[in-house]
């Protein structure tokens, strides 16, 4: 019997963490939970050790170390906290796999750690290649890791390319449901809510993810991501508005044949076809019926209205550290639309300044990378205060 493949899920209580571990229950003989994180869950962390029984558990919220470490005492599962210690457990010699389903540039310095370490990455994390695509592209090279896309688009695109290895790509389009506001014009988009901006249409994802969807923002960061994870010029990389998010994405081949992965909008089939990786594991999830979609429509972005895409490709184009401010300033306005303290709209302007603002680098290192993200934050809390947006 072939052993049971053990992985690390950074982020296990959010929306992709939770939908992995849907995934192990599916296969339990393929599949053990080496090491589950969190950042502040600490109710749903401690449920899911009690359940997988992991060698281990991290808290990144150190105040909460206690909590968790007092009803994990009597399981035998070690906890700790911070985070240094998510950069310490990716290492470990029994983990075959690590999901990185963390949100946000958190996610950066495990991932690299992990790689450092020589461990396969089922990649959900799309900022860590947003924020350092060029360096965790030579450290994989340099490590011989895999990296293998969990991001429903990213996947799809993915299983276009398996066996044609050999034939050059002409361009890929990655498409997008348009989320909750398609079709609107800006001045419809003035006064939305964060409770508007959440439902979105077709998937069930975190509020950061969902703010991200809402602006467009979410479509720029894969963008970013396609190019490092297949090796693409910006202009190799067109987006367009599929609002039924049945077809995933799509190659087109220098001879002009077209490839297309489909399925209902199911975050599991992404996340298994990462795990088993050639190969393909049986499911009981729904399946889709033509006849319930008699009619798949596409068009093109607006990038006017939603200009955080356009932002996207801009920073793609400039390179350096451009998008790595983009990413900060970004978090930083999320997270300030979610509390009021600034509109819809504002949070593409915000995005904007900060990328006009901050020093380019043309070659960052890791160190630079880190400085740009702090010094974008810091830029994004003062317009904040500062402007009225």
């Amino acid at each position: 019997m072939t052993a049971k493949k053990r992985l690390a899920i950074l982020g296990s209580t959010g929306s992709i963490g939770t939908q992995t571990l849907e995934v192990v229950d599916q296969h339990p003989e393929k599949f053990e939970v080496e090491v589950l994180t969190a950042n502040n869950s600490t109710d749903l962390l401690i449920a899911q050790a009690i359940k997988y029984k992991p060698n281990c558990v991290v808290i990144a919220n150190e105040k909460k170390y206690k909590e968790v470490d007092d009803a994990l005492f009597s399981y035998d599962i070690k906890v700790y906290a911070g985070a240094q210690a998510l950069e310490q457990v990716v290492q470990m010699d029994s983990i075959d796999i690590v999901v990185t389903a963390m949100v946000g540039y958190a996610g950066l310095l495990p991932t690299i750690k992990a790689i450092e370490a020589k461990k396969p990455i089922a990649l959900a994390n799309k900022e860590t290649l947003v924020v350092a695509g060029d360096l965790i592209k030579e450290k994989v090279q340099e490590h011989h890791v895999a990296i293998l896309p969990v991001d429903s688009e990213h996947s799809a695109i993915f299983q276009c390319l398996t066996g044609e290895q050999l034939n050059p790509i002409e361009k890929i389009y990655l498409t997008c449901s348009g989320g909750p506001f398609l079709g609107r014009t800006r001045d419809q988009l003035k006064n939305v809510t964060a409770k508007d901006a959440l439902k979105h249409p077709n998937w069930d994802m975190g509020a950061k993810i969902s703010i991200d969807s809402a602006t467009m923002m979410n479509k720029g960061f894969e963008v970013i991501e396609a190019k490092w994870l297949f090796d693409l010029t910006p202009d190799q990389i067109k987006v367009i508005v599929h609002p039924q998010s049945i077809v995933h994405s799509l190659v087109q081949f220098e001879d002009g044949s077209m490839k297309a992965q489909m399925g209902l909008p199911d975050m599991r089939l992404p996340i298994q076809y990462a795990l088993t990786y050639p190969e393909r594991y049986p499911t009981n999830f729904d399946r889709f019926n033509f006849m319930d979609y008699p009619n798949l429509s596409f068009s093109a972005p607006d990038m006017e209205t939603f200009s955080n895409l356009r932002l996207a490709f801009q920073a793609m184009e400039q390179g350096g550290n451009k998008a790595c401010a983009l990413n900060a300033a970004n978090e930083v306005g999320v997270r300030a639309f979610l509390q009021n303290e600034i509109s819809f709209l504002g949070m593409a302007q915000l995005n904007e300044q900060v990328m006009e603002k901050i020093s380019y680098i043309a070659k960052p290192s890791l160190e630079d990378y880190i400085e740009t993200d702090k010094a974008s934050r810091e830029m994004a809390i003062d317009i904040i205060k500062n402007t009225t947006l």
